[in-house]
Formats: C-alpha cells, sequence, structure tokens
C-alpha cells in the first residue's frame, strides 16, 4: 500500500454553518457538498484546495465520536486521510505491520468513498484514515 495523495483533512467544528464562514468568506474557498453520514452520526461539508479536500464534520448526536472528540480536545483536527487502491487491503496491511486498527475493512463514509482508520496509538497521535472509491 502507498498512498498517492492527502485525500481530505477532518476538522471537527460544533457548527458547520458558523464554520463555513470561515473557509468561504476569509478563505475564499466554496462549500461543493454537505452531506450526512447518518450510520456515523456526522454531517459534512467539503471544499476543495488544489488535489485536497478540507471536510468539515459536525456531530448529529452527542454521543458521536466528533462529539466526545469536541468535549475532550475542542475543535480542530480530527483526522487526516489518504487515498489508496483499495482501503479494505490497506488497512489489512497496516495491521500486519503492527498497526492497531479501528475497521478491519473499510465501510461506506462521505461522499461514497470506502474509508477505514487507523488507531491514533499506532500512528504517534493521529487519527489516520485510509480511503479509495472501490
Amino acid at each position: 500500500m502507498k498512498p498517492s495523495h492527502i485525500e481530505h483533512i477532518g476538522i471537527a467544528v460544533k457548527s458547520i454553518e458558523e464554520a463555513k464562514k470561515y473557509y468561504e468568506e476569509v478563505l475564499g474557498l466554496k462549500c461543493y457538498s454537505v452531506e450526512e453520514v447518518t450510520d456515523q452520526k456526522v454531517k459534512t461539508a467539503f471544499f476543495q484546495v488544489g488535489q485536497t479536500k478540507i471536510e468539515l464534520l459536525e456531530a448529529t448526536d452527542e454521543n458521536s465520536a466528533v462529539a466526545k472528540f469536541i468535549e475532550k480536545r475542542g475543535e480542530g483536527i480530527h483526522h487526516i486521510a489518504f487515498a489508496v487502491e483499495n482501503a479494505s487491503k490497506a488497512l489489512q496491511e497496516a495491521e500486519n505491520k503492527g498497526i492497531i486498527t479501528i475497521d478491519k475493512s473499510s465501510r461506506k463514509g462521505a461522499e461514497g468513498l470506502d474509508i477505514g482508520f487507523l488507531h491514533p496509538k499506532s500512528t504517534f497521535g493521529v487519527l489516520t484514515e485510509f480511503c479509495s472509491k472501490d
């Protein structure tokens, strides 16, 4: 497995509507998609910056991972996502190399991508996501 590029950087926010103002009015970016990912209990908003995307994450449930993240750490960078050829295979390869995975195989995420996460205890404190279009 070799990531082709940074797919996106996930940023946890209390309110997408409030955070969008910064990205649109200050940075001049355009939000091209807002989507709710029900099984992850989040609402997402995406901005394109070159080849990389910024994904804003707003909790839709107070017991969601994003809500707990904000409660513990405040708003800010939540994860970094790498584009790979096959997210499930990348997760397996990482696990075979001794990395703790949150997901054993990929699942559907925002924008229809297959996604899977590596535990930050194994990645020097960075929640890492693999994304693929398969």
